[in-house]
């Protein structure tokens, strides 16, 4: 019998990220997540308290609004300037750009648009004012040890699952 994820539990999972409207995939982990479930919580709450209870093996859907965990969208976050104005290291469609205010707070903030006249860029969260949907598959679930516990995830030299047990989405 497989391992439930509880607290105190070690898991590791790949997750994608789609638009819950138009289905388009937003972003996905490249390399396995790995996590002690109830030590260090990564994702949503909505997310973990999902996985409870499942084990490796299992595919999890869970619906998020984007409003929830990041607030609504601020507009007064977009901001358009004229190219000319523009770094040219910062001219591309999806570049990010860490921009400091004048009371030293810092913020990201992602290239959205680009045209020959002109650079938008919005320090909003990417899924801000969206639905989506977490699609997550669990790879490992076994009891943490104490590194891994101490650390809240993988520890130790070559931590993490074999890169030759993966499988696409």
């Amino acid at each position: 019998m497989s391992e439930a994820i509880a607290a105190g539990k070690f898991v590791e999972l790949s997750y994608r990220v789609t638009d819950g409207r138009t289905g388009h995939v937003l972003t996905r982990v490249e390399f396995p997540l790995g996590y002690v479930h109830g030590h260090n919580e990564i994702l949503a709450p909505s997310v973990h308290a999902r996985l409870e209870g499942k084990s490796a093996g299992d595919v999890v859907e869970v619906a998020i609004d984007g409003n929830q965990i990041f607030g609504p969208r601020d507009e007064s976050l977009v901001f358009t300037d004229h190219i000319d104005n523009v770094p040219e290291e910062y001219r591309q469609v999806g570049t990010s750009i860490l921009m400091e205010n004048d009371r030293g707070q810092t913020r990201s903030f992602l290239v959205t648009h680009l045209d020959d006249e002109t650079l938008t860029v919005d320090g909003n969260n990417p899924l801000c004012g969206r639905q989506v949907v977490f699609r997550l598959e669990i790879l490992t679930v076994r009891d943490a040890t104490q590194d891994e516990i101490r650390a809240g995830g993988a520890a130790g030299p070559g931590a993490g699952v074999d890169p030759a047990r993966l499988r696409p989405l």
